[in-house]
């Protein structure tokens, strides 16, 4: 029980709302000598957009980089979708409504059907596809398999075009994008901190400390990013923190798991 309310709470209780304060707290105050009112309020809630969905991709890529349980990662990352589905517009409202930001929810439920619900269909209709036509359990394997390098081929190009789409205002304003990187990277490592520590008091294995602690450090940044273009525009300064946001996260996650690894002693080997 210990191990799926680690997960929930980083998640879903402690993530968007630290995310949500750390962002009001470093645009509207501590940055406001460099940044205009309007300008910060995009960045505050490209930051929220980021910080109120958990990743459902990559984190599959760092639980391996740590040796985690691949069934606990697909547990939890699985039951994520699925609180998504009904989470993820009414929380954003909530707090884009807080910090004074509008937003329309028939955009915020449209983003949730076609990024969230459609590949989930998708992925169950698939998977009953395949297994009922050849009653073969390795067929699915071999079908992830030889879609992988699509996969990637598709990630990697999303990022180019992101960044190709913001590349003027991320050459000619560096300021900005170090002003905008700074909330984003302290959220990442202390919500690690606080759910790795957590596993290490409740004496969590390892193999479930990580993943459990990566998880609810990584964004879902497609989502986010889809859904500040949606709400802003492209060219906006919500659009523009989220991209960031892809920015800061290879190298703040590779940066962890890292750190999971050096530290895998002071952990159970098993449960």
């Amino acid at each position: 029980m210990s191990r799926e309310l680690l997960d929930r709470l980083g998640n879903w209780l402690v993530k968007p709302f630290t995310m949500a304060g750390l962002a009001s707290l470093f645009f509207l105050h501590l940055f406001a000598p460099w940044l205009p009112v309007a300008e910060a309020r995009e960045y505050v809630a490209g930051a929220i957009l980021l910080g109120v969905a958990p990743c459902t991709a990559m984190v599959f890529v760092w639980s391996q980089l740590t040796r985690g349980d691949a069934n606990y990662t697909l547990v939890q990352v699985a039951v994520n979708d699925l609180i998504m589905i009904v989470a993820f517009a009414p929380l954003t409202a909530l707090l884009l409504g807080v910090s004074d930001i509008a937003v329309p929810w028939s955009t915020l439920l449209l983003s949730v059907i076609l990024y969230v619900v459609i590949p989930l269909l998708a992925g169950i209709a698939t998977r009953r596809a395949l297994t009922q036509r050849t009653r073969d359990p390795d067929t699915l394997g071999r079908f992830v398999a030889r879609l992988k390098p699509a996969g990637i081929l598709g990630l990697l190009a999303t990022i180019v075009l992101l960044f190709g789409f913001q590349a003027t205002t991320i050459v000619a304003r560096p300021l900005t994008i170090l002003l905008i990187a700074v909330p984003l990277i302290i959220q990442s490592y202390g919500i690690f901190g606080v759910a790795y520590l957590w596993a290490r008091i409740w004496r969590i294995p390892h193999g479930i400390a990580a993943p459990a602690a990566l998880i609810g450090t990584s964004n879902f940044f497609e989502l986010a990013v889809a859904v500040a273009i949606s709400l802003f525009g492209l060219q906006s300064g919500a659009a523009l923190a989220t991209v960031v946001g892809v920015l800061v996260e290879v190298p703040v996650m590779l940066s962890l798991v890292a750190f999971a690894n050096r530290t895998a002693r002071h952990f159970p080997a098993t449960a």
